[in-house]
């Protein structure tokens, strides 16, 4: 019996950890990709000294994943393309109304409570007051919950002349406050289909395995 038990917590413990989170997410593309590029070489545009912060620094590093997956490399000098990223996530309070119920028992001064006293009547239970239309008096709280509005833009211009080859943009709503805990999805979502349909946008689901 104790074999049994501990199997059986095993196997749950294995589903637990198996779990994953889907990030959906909504990708629109514009671009004018060549159908031939041959260098692939690039450099990220230097941001603002106030806008250079280690989150960036982190979310390029992301970006830099996807790029080597699809054969570009990163120069120091001299690159063909350059890469811009930005984002935003912006905090939306909303007031989410759940309706609950409080049970409802009419009163007589001969039977009590009718919904708590009934009397026995005819060979099965017999409620003088019953009524279809009795029942839980509806009442509802107001609670808030936050909503967590993303998006990620990132596009890719040529370093001679600056022509944009390549613009995506990213959105997300989700309760999840941590923006770097759903930002690698978000970043392989604007990759998925490189260089995807031009003025299409599309609707990406990822799975992100969740840690028991």
């Amino acid at each position: 019996m104790k074999r049994t038990m501990i199997a059986a917590v095993a196997s749950v413990s294995l589903l637990l950890g198996g779990c994953a989170t889907t990030i959906r997410s909504d990708v629109t593309t514009f671009h004018q990709w060549p159908a031939q590029i041959p260098d692939k070489s690039y450099a990220f545009e230097a941001p603002a000294p106030q806008d250079n912060t280690l989150e960036l620094q982190n979310y390029e590093n992301l970006v830099r994943g996807q790029l080597a997956r699809l054969g570009f490399h990163e120069a120091a000098q001299a690159p063909a393309l350059k890469v811009a990223l930005r984002f935003t996530t912006v905090d939306v309070p909303t007031q989410v109304v759940h309706p609950s119920y409080a049970p409802f028992y009419p009163y007589s001064a001969r039977f009590g409570y009718a919904g708590l006293h009934r009397r026995y009547w005819g060979g099965g239970w017999y409620n003088p007051f019953y009524d279809p239309f009795w029942g839980p008096v509806p009442r509802y709280d107001v609670e808030e919950e936050h909503r967590y509005h993303r998006q990620v833009q990132i596009s890719i211009a040529s370093a001679a002349d600056h022509k944009r080859l390549f613009d995506v943009t990213v959105r997300n709503v989700s309760k999840t406050m941590s923006t770097p805990a759903v930002m690698p999805a978000l970043v392989q979502s604007a990759f998925e289909g490189f260089p995807g349909p031009n003025a299409g946008a599309r609707v990406i689901e990822l799975k992100q395995p969740q840690n028991s």
